[in-house]
C-alpha cells in the first residue's frame, strides 16, 4: 500500500467512524478520553490512554498508536488525519470494552448533565463544593465518599497501569453516583459501567 493509499484509507476510516452525536462525557472532543489521547501522542507514550481501555483492548489501541504515530512524524494534514484516527479508534475500543456502542466524538461544548459538570471541576479543583445543591441531602454522605476516594487515589505515575485503572475506577464510581446512579456495574479489570459520566486526571 502506497503512502497516499494509507490516507485515503485512513480518511474513509473516519467518515465511517464518525457516525452520528456520542451521548456520553467521555466522547467528547473536550472530554477526557480525548484529551487524554492526544496528551499520549504528544508525549509519545501510550500508557497515557491505556487507562481507558480493558485489557482484552490493550493490543488493538497498542497497534493503532505505534501506527498514528508513525505517520503523525510526516507532518502537515497527515498528522491530523492520524491524531483523528487515533482517538476515534481510542474511544470506540474504549466504548466496546464497556459493552457499549460507539456512535463517534461530539465537538467540544457539547451539552452535559450539570451534575456531571460539577463532578469534573470538583476533581480539577480538589473539592466537592461544585456539587453542593446539585445532590439530594441524603445522597450526600455517600458522594463524599466517593469523591473522597478519587482524590486519594488520582495522583499516580501514567505507567502505573494498575494504579491508573483503580483511580478510573474510583471516579467514575464517583461519576456515577453524582449522575444519580446507585449501583455500579463491574466488567473486565474492574472499571465501573461509565457511559455518561467521565472525569479527568
Amino acid at each position: 500500500m502506497t503512502f497516499t493509499t494509507f490516507l485515503r484509507t485512513l480518511a474513509a476510516s473516519i467518515t465511517r467512524l464518525v457516525i452520528r452525536p456520542a451521548s456520553a462525557h467521555c466522547d467528547t472532543a473536550d472530554g477526557p478520553a480525548v484529551i487524554d489521547g492526544r496528551r499520549a501522542l504528544s508525549q509519545g507514550n501510550v500508557n497515557i490512554a491505556l487507562k481507558w481501555v480493558m485489557s482484552e483492548g490493550e493490543d488493538e489501541l497498542r497497534a493503532t498508536f505505534d501506527r498514528a504515530q508513525r505517520v503523525r512524524a510526516v507532518g502537515g494534514e497527515a498528522a491530523l488525519l492520524a491524531e483523528q484516527w487515533f482517538l476515534e479508534n481510542m474511544v470506540r475500543i474504549h466504548r466496546a470494552g464497556e459493552g457499549a456502542g460507539y456512535d463517534g466524538i461530539k465537538p467540544a461544548g457539547s451539552a452535559v448533565p450539570p451534575q456531571v459538570r460539577a463532578a469534573d471541576e470538583a476533581l480539577e479543583r480538589g473539592s466537592i463544593e461544585p456539587l453542593l445543591g446539585l445532590i439530594d441531602a441524603e445522597r450526600w454522605p455517600e458522594l463524599e465518599k466517593r469523591f473522597d476516594k478519587a482524590i486519594a487515589l488520582k495522583k499516580f505515575d501514567d505507567n502505573d497501569l494498575p494504579a491508573a485503572r483503580t483511580y478510573m475506577e474510583a471516579y467514575v464510581s464517583f461519576f456515577k453516583y453524582a449522575e444519580g446512579h446507585d449501583h455500579d456495574h463491574h466488567h473486565g479489570h474492574g472499571h465501573a459501567a461509565h457511559g455518561g459520566g467521565c472525569g479527568h486526571h
